[in-house]
């Protein structure tokens, strides 16, 4: 018998026909304004984090009924207020902010008149968790920026406790300085920082593994991927560890990346997979990674919003899938990686007016949410998919074929580290076979068993899990 952790969407036929839609998540709240992204701290506190663009960071407690929001930092007296593409532009809490108090943010600012990205450092006072003092910064990096578009500007910290930085390839438009190819200047690049540790008078290390740490060629060591020309939004999943990206693209193609240390993801040479600038068909893409996805401007698609990868329960049929959507035409997509080729699915259709989604968003239970700029409001993912589950942690996805003659193959969700049993037992209740009967870790599974043997017939298949059971009649032909 073999237990399989699937992320193949397409065990999940039964339910992938399912219809989806944006709802409005915490009508009560008053709206934001200018929000570019959302986060939680990581710490239990079921907290929710809004990041405004002119530099107010508001939390909340995850509650739909809730209409009370407060001001956590407040930086709009240092952070650019001409919005565009600068502000307040990233957040994250450190993996032991619980403890520590650390968080870390990513701004721009125009001391002396030059435009210059900020990433820093802050703490809460343990005695007041709710609120940020400004004096608390700790500046950890700062990088001139030579036109003010193309910021990059988000942080995330990877499952190997680094921080995680991207920057735009400088600004204006083609990469006029060369900045994507240039492994010299920090612009154009995904950095990972060991922000644990100090190095060279700065607050924080190249990570261990970066691939020019102790170059002797003048390439800069905080570099972990190059080739960007502006990621707006990269993720981890939590699962796999892999990084997933959003790169925006110049007029023609917008790209999914999964990104990998040492990696040259090839702006200004390519744009997605086609030579840059078009027309151009015989550059040389030797040892460039190319996307994983790529979809043309067009139908108001005009600037990609990374996502993450669903590891929430209430839509089965999306998990181990790349959400994703488009900051102009308000669509959104599910990208499974996992087939070959990768295969891409429209959950929501362009939106009219545009919602302007410039992030997603997860709570602590890895549900996903949407952030819109235009509104100032956020939306959750709904699904018309019909979904078995006991006691919120098993649930029962499909049973497939249905009737069966001989191999059975059960897609089942593990919401937490629970003990699982799955029997099988004749219109009777006599139990025929015991299937499953041991603790499962968190996610999406699959389980196959050869029923050729059984007798023609009606059985109960029963999903126990938290003390509920989820029953299904199946059939032997």
């Amino acid at each position: 018998m073999r237990y399989i952790l699937l992320l193949l969407a397409a065990l999940l036929s039964g339910v992938a026909s399912a219809q989806y839609s944006l709802q409005p998540a915490f009508p009560n709240l008053p709206a934001f304004s200018a929000p570019l992204e959302m986060q939680t701290a990581g710490d239990g506190s079921d907290r929710i984090f809004i990041v405004e663009q002119k530099g107010k960071i508001y939390l909340f407690h995850n509650d739909p009924a809730t209409s009370t929001k407060k001001v956590f930092l407040d930086l709009s007296g240092t952070v650019s207020q001409s919005l565009g593409e600068t502000g307040l532009l990233g957040l994250a809490f450190h993996p032991d902010f619980k403890n520590n108090g650390y968080f870390y943010v990513n701004y721009t600012s125009s001391p002396g008149g030059q435009l210059t990205s900020f990433i820093s450092r802050f703490h809460v006072d343990p005695s007041a968790p709710d609120t940020v003092l400004n004096a608390t910064e700790q500046i950890l990096l700062t990088l001139s920026q030579p036109y003010a578009n193309h910021n990059g500007g988000h942080l995330a910290f990877g499952n190997d406790r680094y921080l995680y930085a991207s920057f735009g390839d400088g600004g204006s438009g083609g990469d006029p300085l060369g900045n994507g190819q240039n492994r010299s200047v920090l612009l154009g690049k995904i950095l990972r920082l060991d922000v644990d540790h100090e190095w060279n008078g700065k607050h924080y290390a190249p990570a261990a593994g970066n691939p020019f740490v102790d170059n002797m060629q003048g390439f800069l060591p905080e570099i972990y991927c190059w080739g960007m020309r502006n990621t707006w939004k990269f993720s981890f999943d939590r699962t796999t560890g892999k990084l997933w990206a959003g790169d925006v693209g110049q007029d023609r193609y917008e790209e999914v990346d999964t990104i990998t240390n040492g990696g040259d993801y090839g702006w200004n040479k390519m744009e997605g997979f086609h030579c840059y600038p078009a027309g151009d068909f015989n550059c040389d893409s030797t040892g460039l990674i190319p996307p994983i996805w790529e979809y043309p401007h067009g139908s108001g698609n005009v600037s990609i919003t990374g996502g993450y990868v669903y590891r929430g329960t209430s839509i089965p049929s999306l998990i181990g899938k790349y959400i994703y959507g488009d900051y102009g035409s308000g669509r959104v997509w599910a990208l499974d990686a996992t087939t070959s080729p990768a295969t891409n699915q429209l959950l929501v259709d362009k939106q009219t007016p545009s919602l302007q989604l410039s992030s997603f968003g997860e709570d602590q239970d890895k549900q996903l949410y949407f952030v819109c700029y235009s509104t100032g409001r956020l939306f959750r993912l709904s699904s018309s998919e019909k979904v078995e589950r006991a006691n919120g942690s098993g649930i029962l996805c499909s049973v497939t074929p249905n009737p069966f003659t001989g191999q059975i193959s059960i897609t089942y969700v593990s919401a937490k580290y629970s003990f699982e049993k799955i029997t099988l037992s004749d219109v009777l209740g006599r139990e025929v076979r015991v299937l499953l009967d041991e603790q499962q870790l968190p996610g999406l599974h699959n389980l196959e068993f050869d029923g050729s043997k059984l007798p023609a017939g009606t059985y109960i298949l029963r999903l126990e899990s938290g003390g509920r059971v989820i029953s299904k009649k199946i059939i032997k032909e």
